[in-house]
Formats: structure tokens, C-alpha cells, sequence
């Protein structure tokens, strides 16, 4: 399990498991995708300042448990992930 961060003036732990669908549920996360998202979510995530702690990608959604501060709302990020990743 994670540990509390701390800014100079703050301590906190942010942790929100997150499902992550496509359009319609369509089965698509299907043999070679599969394998190379959980690298794709790795390197956005870094990208935002964003750690994912945990992740299992089953044939129809995603399950990531991400460690998102303080200073980002859930939204944004969320959208930035689904966003990049698409592309």
C-alpha cells in the first residue's frame, strides 16, 4: 500500500481506482493492445505527474488505481488519459 506524500504545507494520499471503458463496451482490448497498454498508461501517467499504482486490462475495460495529487482534478486527468491513449 501507498504512503502519505507531502508537499511543504500538506500531506496527502489520493488514491481512486478508475474503470475505463470503451464506446459501447465493444471487446477491444484484445491480444497485442492489451499487452502494450499497460505501457502506454505508464508513460502518460508519467508525463502528468501521475503514478499508477496498480492496473489490470480485461477484454472490455480497464481497471487502473492511480495516485493523482492534489493540485490536478480527477476530471482533467482522466481525460488527458482517455484522450492520449486513443491516439
Amino acid at each position: 500500500m501507498r504512503e502519505w506524500q507531502s508537499l511543504s504545507h500538506v500531506r496527502w494520499y489520493c488514491s481512486y481506482h478508475v474503470v475505463l471503458t470503451p464506446k459501447y463496451r465493444k471487446r477491444a482490448i484484445l491480444g497485442s493492445l492489451r499487452k502494450s497498454m499497460g505501457g502506454i498508461l505508464r508513460k502518460l501517467c508519467e508525463q502528468e505527474g501521475v503514478e499508477l499504482a496498480a492496473g489490470r486490462a480485461l477484454s472490455d475495460h480497464l481497471h487502473p488505481c492511480l495516485s493523482i495529487r492534489p493540485k490536478y482534478s480527477v476530471a482533467n486527468t482522466i481525460g488527458f488519459l482517455k484522450g492520449k491513449s486513443a491516439i
